[in-house]
């Protein structure tokens, strides 16, 4: 890094392949960096593989979690596109249990669903708006290394027309998903001992399209073979209000029968055995079932080594607890781009690198106990008989359901919280950092 890296300097004529900070990939997490960065003054590129708009493999729902970070970038939910739910239906057991989303001072007290279609450009174009510079269709291919240094100083890429091109700047930022070339290229590879999950969805025409709670099913049964199994996951129904339900599930990697599992079939079970009124039907699928990797707990560290930072599911940041990945994507963007700004503002590089190491240990310090309990929850999950006992005497106790509501959710209030909040605030800073 030179004296000068990472300093916001917007009357300083710069060619258009530099930057202060490149972020890889214009998802939840890199549009946030990005944001956040820009509306400090940092000269940001934002580079994405695709163009905009684009499918991507999601529940579409956001907690109320996800809707806070929304608003601190001025995003407005006017429009048709958005649908607002007030809690979350849970289905198992024999109980169908409807619970609003808590009272809390922290975050609203709705949620929302929109498809990834669109919710992914909004996020980039919102972006774009605070000054960052969005260049669509560049496959990141590599980093691109200082041999004196052992930094990364840039990457190179697949242009929007096939042509190789390359980018630099001081601070490179890997929003690049789970898979994440760019960290396994520089040696920061997946750990073995994190959650990991498999997502499966596809949408139908239903008049369920305007349900305003967002419904979790809490048992999913593979009958597929001699003896019935009981599956560590849940099946979701959230109505997307365009006609349509956006109808999928999650499994979790804590059971056996986990890499067995064809979970295209799973689904299409899952789906023939609801009320037919519902609509989820072969005639009425709209897109074909598509699935996506959820890297949980911190699944790849460190989240800074040597100039590369990892921001959303590129660093492994879903909530073990349910899956969640879009709230904690945006925070890590809001908490990274914070970081550097700080480092931006130090004379030197030794104190600029002092300030971007302190990323891991700020994420350590606001998920690590709670992620490690969720690693916990994941492998209670993971046995059966646990499972049927949970939703056959655990889902009739309102009072237990709607403190797991907070659990599951990381729903509470840091300070002046109820009862229920001061337990789960308490069991989270007693964990060990995940």
């Amino acid at each position: 890094m030179s004296e000068t890296a990472l300093s916001p300097l917007p009357d300083r004529p710069r060619p258009s392949d530099e930057a202060d900070v490149i972020v890889v990939g214009a998802g939840p997490s890199g549009s946030t960096t990005a944001y956040h960065l820009a509306q400090a003054g940092l000269d940001v590129l934002l580079l994405e593989k695709t163009a905009f708009p684009r499918e991507k493999v999601c529940g579409d729902g956001l907690t109320p979690r996800a809707v806070k970070q929304l608003t601190a970038m001025g995003i407005s939910f006017e429009d048709k596109g958005w649908i607002y739910n007030h809690g979350l239906r849970i289905v198992g057991g024999g109980v169908r249990l409807e619970l609003p989303w808590p009272d809390l001072t922290e975050y609203p007290g709705f949620g929302l669903v929109r498809t990834r279609y669109d919710f992914d450009q909004i996020l980039a174009d919102q972006a774009t708006r605070a000054g960052a510079r969005l260049v669509e269709r560049t496959n990141v291919r590599a980093p691109i290394i200082d041999p004196r240094s052992n930094r990364i100083t840039g990457v190179t890429a697949k242009g929007p027309g096939g042509e190789p091109v390359s980018y630099s700047a001081p601070l490179v930022i890997a929003a690049d998903g789970n898979s994440s070339r760019l960290s396994v290229a520089m040696g920061i590879r997946k750990r073995d001992d994190r959650p990991m999950g498999v997502a499966v969805r596809t949408y139908f025409e239903s008049p369920r399209h305007n349900d305003d709670y967002l419904e979790s099913w809490l048992e999913l049964w593979d009958r597929s073979g001699e003896k019935d199994v009981l599956l560590p996951g849940y099946g979701w129904v959230f109505g997307v209000g365009d006609g349509t339900s956006n109808v999928g599930l999650g499994i979790l990697n804590s059971t056996s029968s986990f890499r067995d599992v064809d979970y295209r079939k799973l689904l299409r079970r899952w789906t023939e055995s609801m009320p037919e009124e519902w609509g989820f039907t072969a005639e009425n699928q709209r897109g074909t079932v598509r699935g996506a990797a959820l890297p949980m707990g911190f699944n790849r560290t460190p989240h800074y080594s040597r100039g590369l930072m990892l921001v959303g599911d590129a660093g492994g940041m879903i909530n073990p607890f349910n899956g969640e990945g879009i709230a904690y994507a945006m925070e890590a963007g809001q908490l990274a781009a914070d970081v550097v700004t700080h480092a931006a503002a130090r004379p030197t590089q030794r104190e600029r690198e002092r300030v971007l190491l302190s990323y891991p240990r700020i994420l350590s310090d606001v998920y690590g106990g709670y992620y490690t309990l969720g690693r916990v929850f994941v492998r209670m999950i993971g046995n059966p008989e646990f499972m049927k006992y949970a939703t056959r005497y655990g889902l009739p106790q309102r009072t237990l359901m709607m403190f797991m509501l907070k659990m599951l959710a990381n729903l509470t209030d840091p300070r002046d919280g109820d009862a229920m909040d001061r337990v789960i605030n308490g069991l989270s800073k007693m964990a060990p950092a995940a």
